[in-house]
């Protein structure tokens, strides 16, 4: 069986899903995920807390018990299961991204938007949204990479496939499940192949890699 690589830190959840389809996950992630230090806003001045990872609310710290009268919206069901554990309301879950989640929301809402040091602008967003740093992830230097040759590498980020990609010498025997296509552009070529999630989620992404390790192309 084709061992499947989950690159992303905090790995467990995304491992124990895909080890539920039957697949042989393994975690090697490729950054650690570590707190910064913030304070909360007035609650009062948001109609909601956008959040589009569970690092944030994992990180987030005491600072977060000031926002809990916000209703959440979130980016994916584990994000949203994270939140809620931290005694959140969840008001809605996109498992689309956050461009489509957005598009769901009312205009001209006031939202702070919990978020890591490396994000992505939501794209043509009609309301108010102020980012908020809590968390950041820093390269791990020598990650193992010993259990990488011929396996299947999901890529959830450009930015974790850009470094994937300064990492592996011998891109030849790895696979690559991405997640979006900007995260297979960041991987660049000569891999085994590239495939891409039909969604930019999660689920979707284990999907295909269910999908490439039952029904693995000829060599």
């Amino acid at each position: 069986m084709t061992r499947v690589l989950v690159l992303r830190p905090g790995a467990s959840a995304t491992v124990e899903r895909a080890r539920e389809r039957g697949l042989d996950a393994v975690a090697m992630p490729l950054f650690r995920v570590e707190p910064v230090e913030w304070r909360a806003p007035e609650a009062a001045s948001f109609d909601g807390l956008l959040l589009t990872s569970a690092n944030a609310v994992r990180h987030g710290g005491e600072q977060l018990q000031s926002l809990r009268g916000l209703k959440v919206y979130a980016v994916g069901d584990a994000t949203a299961e994270a939140a809620r554990d931290a005694g959140f309301d969840i008001a809605a879950t996109g498992d689309a991204g956050v461009d489509r989640l957005l598009g769901s929301i009312q205009d001209e809402f006031r939202l702070l938007h919990l978020c890591g040091a490396d994000r992505r602008e939501p794209q043509d967003a009609r309301q108010a949204i102020t980012p908020l740093i809590v968390y950041r992830s820093e390269p791990i230097e020598t990650p193992d990479l010993s259990v990488a040759s011929r396996s299947l590498a999901l890529v959830h980020s450009p930015r974790a496939g850009a470094r994937l990609a300064e990492l592996v010498d011998d891109r030849a025997s790895i696979a690559i499940a991405a997640i979006s296509g900007a995260a297979a552009d960041a991987v660049g070529a000569g891999w085994t192949s590239i495939d891409i999630a039909d969604r930019p989620t999660d689920d979707a992404l284990l999907a295909l890699a269910a999908r490439l390790c039952n029904n693995p192309q000829p060599k």
